[in-house]
């Protein structure tokens, strides 16, 4: 787990571990979109790569939040637990995402727990000292705002489906989610074990079966964790139109019942 005073990183340059390629892919991401290797780096330079084995904790839902990450290899999950027990998937992050920079700007708490549940090489990012870099740049300050609100959208894409999709088109939409074709036949591998896609897509394991079993007669076949799809664009259309799912979130938002009958779908399916 994080450990408070394991968050200060070293003097400057690029972080030891940090490669050309991760520093394209962070590029990617909306917090850095547009600025330079040079400007990356700089921002940075308190920051660190480690790598963490599946099962082991970053955080704690109530830890302070001292640091962001991003994924730069396998996959993090970010959840909430209740007092009895139960825990809430809020998100399934691969490689190429950043978390926790809401809370960690706010010099708040983090509002969720999150582990690795597979191997994973992360950049740990020390809150105060990026911010100190930043904090007089106008167009940085502007791409974290919309690095919360991305992350704020998906959230409330997730909400709106939960409450208003059905177990079946939420799955065919989290597997069009994973397709990278969007027409014609296609077979995709799911990166996750069932029973965490399951929890993320708000249902028991044994509904997520039955809505794989009921997608056969939309051509889709599961065997074991490969799923192959005769029509993308029929799958596609099984979702509705708005379909809004992203890979990196497990289904962040996910998908076509009647708002009057979803409501009760979802009680009797998860």
């Amino acid at each position: 787990m994080l450990e408070l005073n394991d968050v200060q990183g070293h003097a400057a340059g690029r972080p030891p571990g940090l490669t050309d390629d991760d520093l394209a892919g962070l590029a990617e991401l909306p917090l850095f979109a547009g600025l330079d290797q040079a400007e990356i780096v700089h921002l940075l330079a308190n920051a660190r790569v480690e790598s963490r084995p599946a099962g082991a904790m970053l955080f704690l839902q109530g830890d302070p939040a001292a640091a962001f990450f991003a994924v730069l290899a396998g996959w993090v999950k970010l959840y909430r637990s209740t007092e009895e027990g139960h825990e809430s998937v809020i998100a399934m992050l691969p490689e190429g995402e950043s978390f926790a920079e809401a809370a960690a700007f706010e010099d708040a708490t983090y509002p969720v727990s999150a582990a690795v549940i597979e191997d994973a090489r992360l950049l740990i990012i020390p809150a105060q000292p990026f911010l100190a870099k930043v904090i007089n740049d106008g167009r940085l300050v502007v791409k974290m705002m919309a690095s919360m609100s991305r992350r704020l959208r998906q959230l409330v894409n997730q909400v709106q489906d939960l409450n208003l999709k059905s177990s079946v088109q939420r799955v065919a939409s989290y597997l069009h989610s994973l397709c990278r074709v969007e027409a014609g036949a296609t077979t995709v591998d799911l990166p996750l074990d069932k029973a965490l896609i399951a929890r993320h897509l708000g249902m028991q394991p044994e509904t997520l079966s039955r809505s794989l079993a009921r997608l056969r007669t939309e051509g889709v076949v599961s065997d074991g964790g490969r799923v192959s799809i005769a029509d993308v664009a029929a799958l596609r259309r099984l979702c509705g139109d708005d379909s809004h799912a992203t890979p990196s979130t497990g289904g962040a938002g996910d998908w076509t019942a009647g708002a009057g009958s979803a409501g009760r779908t979802i009680a009797a399916d998860a």
